[in-house]
């Protein structure tokens, strides 16, 4: 018997595993040590915390473009905040300032992606002074290029993969660059 109620049924939710691959290769990709060494992201939590973002709307931007890619992006989204709870309980901080510190990790994640898609349609430049200033704490704007031509390369490589590849966590982040070298 059919329910008269179907359009109630539930979104499909993408498979966990799927999510925890792509979240863990954002997490990979974003602790990659040349960031870091010679592309001038802080080692530091929120230097971190900042690139961590940075491939997150990456990715996110990617993903709502494609059939499926909404749900998958809002779980993406979802395991990203229930990591950033963990962490945050893993380094003590109490219960009573968990949900204080996770409102500014959605302050941070959506002013952020706000000024990348705002900088992102504009040009490298304002790319790379998004990065400048969210990222590299207003220092060093070559780097913050760097950052922006890294960026540039993901999102083509990003466009280039298919929705099954896509939805299924089966593309990479391209190799980070710096000025000046080739691999």
């Amino acid at each position: 018997m059919l329910w008269p109620f179907n359009h109630f049924k539930r979104p499909r939710v993408p498979a966990r595993s799927t999510i925890e691959t792509i979240y863990g290769m954002i997490v990979t990709q974003a602790r990659e040590p040349l960031f870091y060494r010679d592309l001038g992201v802080p080692d530091t939590v929120n230097g971190r915390f900042d690139l961590l973002l940075m491939h997150l709307w990456m990715t996110l931007r990617r993903l709502k473009s494609v059939e499926g890619g909404v749900e998958l992006s809002q779980a993406l989204f979802d395991h990203f905040c229930i990591d950033m709870d963990d962490n945050l309980r893993e380094m003590g901080v109490g219960d009573l300032t968990v949900p204080k510190r996770m409102q500014a990790f959605g302050e941070a994640f959506y002013g952020r992606t706000a000024a990348y898609d705002l900088a992102v349609t504009d040009s490298d430049e304002a790319l790379a002074e998004s990065f400048c200033k969210n990222i590299l704490n207003g220092q060093n704007i070559d780097k913050a290029r760097e950052l922006a031509a890294y960026a540039r390369a993901a999102l083509a490589e990003l466009a280039r993969a298919d929705r099954a590849a896509l939805t299924r966590g089966e593309w990479r982040f391209p190799a980070p660059q710096i000025a000046g070298s080739a691999a």
